[in-house]
Parts: structure tokens; sequence; C-alpha cells
């Protein structure tokens, strides 16, 4: 097999759900990532939905998603003989990545200052809410408080909702994503210099960046933006703008917007099936002739023309929506792309199974799981390497199923894992 991206790299595992996907990344490169799981359970495994609907630490689809390529081990660090055998670890480690409140790790003599002296060159990524110092440092975080504090939660949904909730863990993606990218920064200069650092990672600092310029219009305007849902910065409703329903679901237009086709490749569209009403009449013919972002952006210069012109685009969405109504998802995102007019489908899993697109690239990924003897699909890359490709090689790893083989690896006898695991340190 070709060679990995990062197979000289091995990384110990600490993280909770706010690092796990950190870690993965680094996982699905090819670095030796080795989960360090509580002996008592590691509280992901029991998150669902479960394979099979059968709750059970070997079965959770959320602990596998995020776990592809991993080895795992079971270790206390909090006793001492579990806090000797991770320093054992880590004079074989290349990263530690740890989700702990700040602190903790000093507390337990574990701390960045004291690994660096294990290992001169340790790279130690910690990943929480608010950072390592600060007078939030020690409030408690969740997703939803990430993405809360960050700002998303206020420009998500539409103007008439309350905030929203992007779906998912959307803010422990968001910090893993910073998480490894720090990561691997750090790797490059230690390669280049031998020297290891602490990376610190914020939640609410990775996603803050969501916002987009939200955060530039408060700075030069003092204006809050807030919801808008699939309008975006003009609380209209835009006419090839959004998202429409089709006979199967739904498509995301966004017509008349550079790199596409004007509007006017649309107007004959719907006129070639005879669904575009009286839209080549004036004085619907000619507006569409102008209907760009830079021509919407520019209504607001002309208030006394507005309430014709807002007239003139309702009816032109209702005639758009109408067309959308009588036409499959597919054939719009089809046709439409044919003609260079911007349409994307909102696509369902289902969708994703089927679109010819992933299908050619072989994005998905089967992945035997020998321990219930079946095959998973799994999503595949988040982006190729031409020399050193992402791969999934192996599935999750079963609770502590690497125990012995990785402290073999730092030197203990089995016996001696034994003794370990009656102590209760793993």
């Amino acid at each position: 097999m070709t060679d990995a991206a990062l197979d000289d790299i091995r990384v110990l595992d600490l993280s909770g759900e706010i690092g796990v996907y950190a870690t993965k990344l680094l996982a699905d490169l090819g670095a030796d990532v080795i989960r360090i799981e509580p002996p008592d359970g590691d509280p992901m495994r029991m998150i669902g939905p479960f394979f099979g609907e059968q709750a059970s630490p070997d079965r959770s689809l959320y602990f596998w998603n995020l776990n592809t390529n991993k080895r795992s081990i079971t270790l206390d660090i909090a006793k001492p003989e579990g806090r000797e055998a991770f320093e054992k670890l880590v004079k074989t480690a290349d990263v530690v990545v740890e989700t702990f409140e700040p602190g903790y790790m000093d507390s337990l003599g574990l701390g960045y200052g004291r690994l660096s002296t294990l290992k001169p060159g340790i790279i130690v990524t910690s990943v929480t809410g608010f950072g390592q110092d600060g007078p939030h440092a020690h409030y408690k975080w969740s997703d939803i408080v990430g993405v809360a504090m960050s700002g998303m939660m206020t420009l998500a949904g539409d103007k008439e909702d309350p905030p929203n909730r992007p779906y998912g863990n959307q803010g422990y993606i968001g910090a893993g994503i910073q998480a490894a990218a720090g990561t691997l920064m750090a790797i490059v200069h230690r390669d280049n210099t031998g020297e290891g650092q602490h990376v610190d990672v914020s939640m609410q600092e990775a996603l803050s960046i969501n916002q987009e310029t939200a955060m530039q219009t408060y700075d030069m305007t003092k204006a809050i933006r807030t919801r808008t849902g699939a309008r975006g910065a003009l609380p209209i409703d835009i006419p090839g703008i959004g998202v429409y329903q089709c006979t199967d679901g739904q498509v995301f237009a966004y017509l008349g917007t550079p790199g596409g086709a004007p509007w006017t490749v649309m107007l004959d569209w719907m006129t070639r099936e005879g669904k575009a009403e009286d839209l080549n009449d004036e004085p619907y013919r000619e507006f569409i002739g102008n209907l760009n972002l830079g021509f919407l952006t520019g209504l607001v210069r002309e208030p006394e023309k507005l309430p014709e012109r807002l007239k003139i685009m309702a009816h032109l969405y209702e005639v758009f929506a109408k067309f959308c109504a009588s036409k499959s998802k597919w054939d719009l995102y089809q046709e439409g792309q044919q003609q260079r007019l911007m349409f994307g489908i909102v696509s369902t899993p289902e969708d994703l199974v089927k679109n010819p697109q992933l299908k050619h690239r072989e994005w998905l990924q089967k992945v035997e799981h020998d321990h219930i003897s079946t095959t998973v699909t799994y999503a595949g890359p988040p982006y190729r390497l031409s020399e050193t490709p992402w791969a999934i090689r192996n599935r999750p790893p079963l609770p502590g199923e690497h125990t012995v083989e990785v402290l073999g690896e730092a030197g203990y006898s089995t016996q001696q894992v034994d003794d370990l695991r009656a102590k209760g340190a793993v």
C-alpha cells in the first residue's frame, strides 16, 4: 500500500466529543492514533443510534463514525500506575490530544510542561470550550454552548424563528477541524526545528469564523446581522435564490449570480415548456433582463420605485416556484446545470448514496466489521492526496482491543498488564 501522509506519527488520544474528530482526521491520514479509554467505558460508545438497534459499546454508529483507523487501550491516568504507563507511552508518541478542563492534566502531573521534559518535541493539543485561560476558561461547555457563544446561532434559521442550532455537533466538528490543522502546523514546526508546543483550541474562537461577514458588518456599521434563512443578506424573497419545493424534495437555486447564466436563460427554459405565464410581457421581461445581484442590492437606492419592484418580484417568485414544483429535483439540477443555471439538490442521505458524481469517485467506503460479520458503509475522504492518500484501513476498535499490544510496545509484559488490570489501572 502507498505510504500515508502521517504514517510516522503516533498520537495519544485522550479526547472527548469536542476533540475526537481531530484525531479521526489524523488517523485517516495514517497516524497511529491510540485511543485511551477509561476502564469503565468510553461514554461515547453508548451514544446512539446503534447497529441493529442493539445498545452495546461495540455497536454505536456515533462512535464508529469518529474512530476509524484507531487502536484502543483502557487506562486510568488518575491512578499512579496508569500515570506511569501513560508517561511511558508519551516517550513513544509525537502528539497528545486532550479535552479535559484546563488545569486537570497539570493536577495529575501530566501537563505540557511535564510531558515536554519526558519527550522533548512533544505536541500537546488541548481542545476546550473557551481556551486555557481567561474568565470563561473553566465554564462548562457542550456543542450548543459553542455554537451559541460563537455567534453562529443568531444567524441560523429564518427571520421569524428563534436562534437555531445547526444539525449535528457542528461545534465539536468545527473545533476538531481547527485542532487537526493546528496540530499539523505544530508537527511541521517540530520537524523543522525539533521544538514541540502546546496547541490551545477554543471552540468559541474556532467557530466564530463561521459568522463570515457579520463581525465586519458590526465593526463598520454597528449593525447586527440576524437570521435571514435562504434569502441571504436581503430580507425579501428573491426570485431564483433560495430553497424551492419540487415533486420529490427540494433544490437550492442561485440564479442571476456571478459564475452562472443570467436569468433570461431561465425564462427561455420556462417559455419552451409553456410555463412562463406572463413573464415575457412587460414589465416582467425588462425586469428579468436586469435581474442580478448588483441590481438587487441597488434596489434601495431608489426608494420611490421599491413598492412597484417588490410587486414584480413577488409575481416572478410565484411563477418560478410553480415551475420548480412541477419538476423533480434531479431534472432541475441536471437540466439547469447543462444551461449553466446554478441549481443544487438539497440532498438526503439516499441522494448521496445514489449521486453519480460520488459514485464515480468511489467516495463511499465499505469497511469490514469482523466482530459482527458484516460490512458497513462509511462517508469517504474530505480531501484527496495524490501521493499519500487518505484511507480507512481499519474498522473502529473494540473497547481496549489493543491494550496488551500497545503497552507491550512500551515495554510491559503480558503479566505486567494483567497486574495493572488487577489494580484497576487498565
